[in-house]
Protein backbone atom coordinates (compact mmCIF):
# COMPACT_ATOMS: atom_id res chain seq x y z
CA UNK A 1 0.00 0.00 0.00
CA UNK A 2 1.32 3.39 -1.18
CA UNK A 3 1.27 5.97 1.49
CA UNK A 4 2.32 8.72 -0.51
CA UNK A 5 3.26 11.12 2.18
CA UNK A 6 6.48 10.21 3.44
CA UNK A 7 6.91 8.57 -0.04
CA UNK A 8 7.55 4.65 1.04
CA UNK A 9 4.98 2.06 1.62
CA UNK A 10 3.22 0.14 4.23
CA UNK A 11 2.95 -3.54 4.03
CA UNK A 12 1.20 -6.37 5.94
CA UNK A 13 2.44 -9.53 7.16
CA UNK A 14 1.95 -12.87 9.06
CA UNK A 15 4.53 -14.51 10.95
CA UNK A 16 4.94 -17.63 13.59
CA UNK A 17 4.92 -17.62 17.13
CA UNK A 18 5.20 -20.62 18.85
CA UNK A 19 2.26 -21.88 16.19
CA UNK A 20 0.31 -18.89 16.42
CA UNK A 21 0.09 -16.03 13.69
CA UNK A 22 1.16 -12.70 14.56
CA UNK A 23 0.25 -9.34 12.40
CA UNK A 24 2.99 -6.84 12.11
CA UNK A 25 3.26 -3.60 9.54
CA UNK A 26 6.35 -2.83 8.08
CA UNK A 27 6.98 0.48 6.93
CA UNK A 28 9.35 0.88 3.95
CA UNK A 29 11.83 4.03 2.97
CA UNK A 30 12.48 3.98 -0.88
CA UNK A 31 15.90 3.22 -0.26
CA UNK A 32 16.72 1.89 3.43
CA UNK A 33 19.79 1.56 5.10
CA UNK A 34 21.30 -1.72 7.16
CA UNK A 35 19.60 -0.85 10.07
CA UNK A 36 16.31 -0.81 10.79
CA UNK A 37 13.78 -0.26 14.12
CA UNK A 38 11.34 -2.90 15.58
CA UNK A 39 8.50 -1.03 17.96
CA UNK A 40 7.57 -3.10 20.81
CA UNK A 41 4.46 -2.10 21.67
CA UNK A 42 3.54 -1.29 25.46
CA UNK A 43 0.12 -2.49 26.47
CA UNK A 44 -2.32 -3.67 26.79
CA UNK A 45 -3.13 -1.85 23.20
CA UNK A 46 -2.45 -2.84 19.69
CA UNK A 47 0.21 -1.87 16.78
CA UNK A 48 -1.02 1.47 16.29
CA UNK A 49 -0.48 2.95 19.63
CA UNK A 50 -2.32 5.34 21.56
CA UNK A 51 -3.09 8.16 19.40
CA UNK A 52 -1.63 6.36 16.34
CA UNK A 53 1.55 7.16 17.86
CA UNK A 54 3.60 3.95 16.32
CA UNK A 55 1.97 4.36 12.99
CA UNK A 56 3.06 7.88 12.74
CA UNK A 57 6.44 7.13 14.16
CA UNK A 58 6.87 4.04 12.16
CA UNK A 59 6.31 6.28 8.82
CA UNK A 60 8.51 9.26 10.07
CA UNK A 61 11.44 6.63 10.30
CA UNK A 62 10.62 5.16 6.93
CA UNK A 63 10.85 9.12 5.35
CA UNK A 64 14.03 9.04 6.87
CA UNK A 65 15.45 6.36 5.33
CA UNK A 66 15.07 3.82 8.11
CA UNK A 67 13.27 0.48 7.55
CA UNK A 68 10.80 0.43 10.62
CA UNK A 69 8.03 -2.76 11.67
CA UNK A 70 5.75 -2.58 14.51
CA UNK A 71 3.27 -5.66 15.69
CA UNK A 72 1.04 -7.15 17.64
CA UNK A 73 1.95 -9.47 20.77
CA UNK A 74 0.18 -13.32 20.79
CA UNK A 75 -3.13 -12.41 22.38
CA UNK A 76 -3.26 -8.56 21.08
CA UNK A 77 -4.59 -6.78 18.49
CA UNK A 78 -5.38 -9.28 15.50
CA UNK A 79 -2.36 -11.98 16.57
CA UNK A 80 -3.42 -15.36 17.53
CA UNK A 81 -2.72 -16.91 20.54
CA UNK A 82 -3.44 -16.35 24.38
CA UNK A 83 -2.28 -13.04 25.57
CA UNK A 84 0.69 -12.27 27.48
CA UNK A 85 2.50 -9.01 29.01
CA UNK A 86 5.78 -7.40 28.94
CA UNK A 87 7.38 -9.94 31.19
CA UNK A 88 6.67 -13.05 28.69
CA UNK A 89 7.07 -11.84 24.96
CA UNK A 90 10.25 -12.86 24.63
CA UNK A 91 9.57 -15.07 22.05
CA UNK A 92 7.44 -12.66 20.21
CA UNK A 93 10.17 -10.11 20.13
CA UNK A 94 12.23 -12.91 18.57
CA UNK A 95 9.68 -13.84 15.78
CA UNK A 96 9.38 -10.55 14.94
CA UNK A 97 12.80 -10.08 14.11
CA UNK A 98 12.98 -13.16 12.34
CA UNK A 99 10.21 -11.93 10.39
CA UNK A 100 11.64 -8.30 9.85
CA UNK A 101 14.67 -9.35 8.82
CA UNK A 102 13.70 -11.89 6.38
CA UNK A 103 11.44 -9.53 4.56
CA UNK A 104 13.87 -6.60 4.49
CA UNK A 105 16.99 -9.09 3.57
CA UNK A 106 19.22 -5.71 3.56
CA UNK A 107 19.33 -4.86 6.96
CA UNK A 108 22.45 -6.14 9.00
CA UNK A 109 20.75 -4.94 12.85
CA UNK A 110 17.82 -3.83 14.13
CA UNK A 111 17.00 -1.04 17.47
CA UNK A 112 14.40 -2.05 19.27
CA UNK A 113 12.08 1.11 20.65
CA UNK A 114 9.93 0.92 23.45
CA UNK A 115 7.70 2.95 25.33
CA UNK A 116 6.39 2.37 29.09
CA UNK A 117 6.45 -1.40 29.78
CA UNK A 118 7.32 -1.76 26.02
CA UNK A 119 10.87 0.02 26.78
CA UNK A 120 10.83 -2.74 29.76
CA UNK A 121 10.18 -5.86 27.73
CA UNK A 122 13.39 -4.72 25.92
CA UNK A 123 15.68 -4.35 28.34
CA UNK A 124 14.12 -7.98 29.81
CA UNK A 125 14.56 -10.05 26.39
CA UNK A 126 16.70 -7.95 23.88
CA UNK A 127 20.00 -8.66 25.81
CA UNK A 128 19.85 -12.41 24.31
CA UNK A 129 19.57 -11.44 20.55
CA UNK A 130 22.75 -10.79 18.53
CA UNK A 131 20.72 -9.30 16.03
CA UNK A 132 19.86 -6.45 18.55
CA UNK A 133 22.60 -3.29 18.05
CA UNK A 134 20.42 -0.73 20.42
CA UNK A 135 17.65 0.05 22.32
CA UNK A 136 15.66 3.51 22.37
CA UNK A 137 13.97 3.07 25.78
CA UNK A 138 11.13 6.22 26.67
CA UNK A 139 9.49 6.03 30.25
CA UNK A 140 10.20 2.64 30.75
CA UNK A 141 8.05 1.46 33.52
CA UNK A 142 9.69 -0.04 36.96
CA UNK A 143 6.83 -0.08 39.13
CA UNK A 144 6.81 -2.02 42.37
CA UNK A 145 4.25 -2.30 45.08
CA UNK A 146 5.88 0.97 46.91
CA UNK A 147 7.33 3.05 44.25
CA UNK A 148 5.09 4.75 42.80
CA UNK A 149 3.51 5.57 46.04
CA UNK A 150 6.98 7.17 46.20
CA UNK A 151 7.10 9.06 43.99
CA UNK A 152 3.18 10.07 44.10
CA UNK A 153 4.11 11.71 47.54
CA UNK A 154 7.24 13.21 46.17
CA UNK A 155 5.69 14.80 42.90
CA UNK A 156 2.42 14.83 42.94
CA UNK A 157 1.35 15.67 45.99
CA UNK A 158 4.05 18.43 47.14
CA UNK A 159 3.39 19.81 44.03
CA UNK A 160 -0.82 20.01 44.72
CA UNK A 161 0.15 21.69 47.92
CA UNK A 162 1.85 24.30 45.80
CA UNK A 163 -1.21 25.13 43.41
CA UNK A 164 -3.01 27.94 43.89
CA UNK A 165 -6.12 26.33 42.44
CA UNK A 166 -5.94 23.46 45.02
CA UNK A 167 -6.30 26.11 47.75
CA UNK A 168 -8.77 27.98 45.80
CA UNK A 169 -10.93 24.77 45.57
CA UNK A 170 -10.36 23.87 49.32
CA UNK A 171 -11.66 27.21 50.40
CA UNK A 172 -14.78 27.58 48.39
CA UNK A 173 -16.08 23.95 49.54
CA UNK A 174 -15.26 22.18 46.25
CA UNK A 175 -12.76 20.20 47.35
CA UNK A 176 -13.56 16.49 49.19
CA UNK A 177 -11.73 16.73 51.84
CA UNK A 178 -12.39 13.38 53.47
CA UNK A 179 -12.26 11.29 50.06
CA UNK A 180 -8.40 13.12 49.41
CA UNK A 181 -7.19 12.09 52.75
CA UNK A 182 -8.37 8.31 52.55
CA UNK A 183 -6.61 8.30 49.01
CA UNK A 184 -3.44 10.17 50.51
CA UNK A 185 -3.75 7.63 53.77
CA UNK A 186 -3.33 4.61 51.27
CA UNK A 187 -0.54 6.41 48.93
CA UNK A 188 1.19 6.18 52.22
CA UNK A 189 0.65 2.94 53.69
CA UNK A 190 1.47 1.56 49.84
CA UNK A 191 4.69 3.65 50.02
CA UNK A 192 6.11 1.85 53.31
CA UNK A 193 6.00 -1.66 51.28
CA UNK A 194 9.55 -2.92 50.65
CA UNK A 195 9.89 -2.87 46.65
CA UNK A 196 10.24 -6.55 45.95
CA UNK A 197 6.74 -6.95 47.46
CA UNK A 198 4.83 -9.52 45.36
CA UNK A 199 7.18 -10.81 42.70
CA UNK A 200 7.73 -14.10 42.75
CA UNK A 201 11.21 -13.57 40.28
CA UNK A 202 13.07 -10.94 41.85
CA UNK A 203 11.79 -7.35 41.99
CA UNK A 204 11.78 -5.61 37.93
CA UNK A 205 13.89 -2.93 38.65
CA UNK A 206 16.48 -5.27 39.32
CA UNK A 207 15.45 -7.66 36.75
CA UNK A 208 15.78 -5.12 34.22
CA UNK A 209 19.47 -3.80 35.35
CA UNK A 210 20.77 -6.91 34.95
CA UNK A 211 19.05 -7.32 31.12
CA UNK A 212 20.56 -3.84 30.64
CA UNK A 213 23.88 -4.63 31.80
CA UNK A 214 24.09 -7.92 29.76
CA UNK A 215 23.47 -6.05 26.73
CA UNK A 216 26.64 -5.12 24.78
CA UNK A 217 25.13 -2.22 22.50
CA UNK A 218 24.02 1.25 22.55
CA UNK A 219 20.89 3.16 24.76
CA UNK A 220 19.21 6.01 24.14
CA UNK A 221 16.64 6.78 26.57
CA UNK A 222 13.73 9.50 25.79
CA UNK A 223 12.10 11.18 28.81
CA UNK A 224 9.36 12.76 29.37
CA UNK A 225 9.55 15.78 31.80
CA UNK A 226 5.86 15.77 33.02
CA UNK A 227 4.77 12.27 33.45
CA UNK A 228 5.10 9.93 36.91
CA UNK A 229 6.39 7.10 35.12
CA UNK A 230 9.59 8.59 33.87
CA UNK A 231 9.66 10.34 37.24
CA UNK A 232 9.59 6.83 39.42
CA UNK A 233 12.61 5.80 36.91
CA UNK A 234 14.60 8.75 37.17
CA UNK A 235 13.90 8.70 41.30
CA UNK A 236 15.11 4.67 41.01
CA UNK A 237 17.83 5.04 39.20
CA UNK A 238 19.13 8.10 41.09
CA UNK A 239 18.79 5.87 44.50
CA UNK A 240 20.97 3.27 43.06
CA UNK A 241 24.90 3.36 42.44
CA UNK A 242 24.45 0.29 39.77
CA UNK A 243 21.81 2.28 37.76
CA UNK A 244 23.63 5.56 38.16
CA UNK A 245 26.95 4.04 36.89
CA UNK A 246 25.31 2.31 34.37
CA UNK A 247 23.13 5.10 32.74
CA UNK A 248 26.56 7.33 32.75
CA UNK A 249 28.44 4.67 30.64
CA UNK A 250 29.57 6.19 26.72
CA UNK A 251 27.43 3.70 25.08
CA UNK A 252 24.22 5.15 26.74
CA UNK A 253 22.58 8.91 25.66
CA UNK A 254 19.67 10.59 27.20
CA UNK A 255 17.30 12.59 25.55
CA UNK A 256 14.37 14.61 27.57
CA UNK A 257 11.68 16.62 26.98
CA UNK A 258 10.61 18.85 29.42
CA UNK A 259 6.75 19.61 28.97
CA UNK A 260 6.51 16.34 27.31
CA UNK A 261 3.21 13.73 29.24
CA UNK A 262 4.22 10.32 28.98
CA UNK A 263 2.71 9.05 25.35
CA UNK A 264 4.02 12.38 24.05
CA UNK A 265 0.51 12.90 22.73
CA UNK A 266 1.01 16.75 21.16
CA UNK A 267 2.37 16.46 17.44
CA UNK A 268 5.04 18.73 18.43
CA UNK A 269 6.55 15.88 20.84
CA UNK A 270 5.70 13.10 18.88
CA UNK A 271 8.30 14.78 16.13
CA UNK A 272 10.45 16.06 18.55
CA UNK A 273 10.74 11.79 19.82
CA UNK A 274 10.63 10.68 15.81
CA UNK A 275 13.70 12.64 14.90
CA UNK A 276 15.63 12.08 17.99
CA UNK A 277 15.75 8.18 17.18
CA UNK A 278 16.18 8.55 13.95
CA UNK A 279 19.17 10.87 14.27
CA UNK A 280 20.50 8.49 17.19
CA UNK A 281 20.16 5.26 14.94
CA UNK A 282 22.19 6.91 11.80
CA UNK A 283 24.76 8.34 14.38
CA UNK A 284 26.57 5.16 14.73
Amino acid sequence: MNTGQYGGRDVALSFDCAGAALVGILSLPEQGGPRGVLIIVGGPQYRAGSHRQFTLLARALAAAGIAAMRFDYRGMGDSDGPPRDFETAGDDIRAAIDAFLRQVPSLRDVVVWGLCDGASAAMLHAHGDARVAGMVLLNPWVRTSGSYARTALRHYYLARLRDGDFWRKLLAGRFDFGAAVRSFGRVVTAAGQPAGAGRQHGALPQRMLAGLQRFPGRVLFIISGRDLTAREFLDLAAASTPWKTLLAAPRVSRHTLPDADHTFSRAVWRDEVAAATANWVRSW
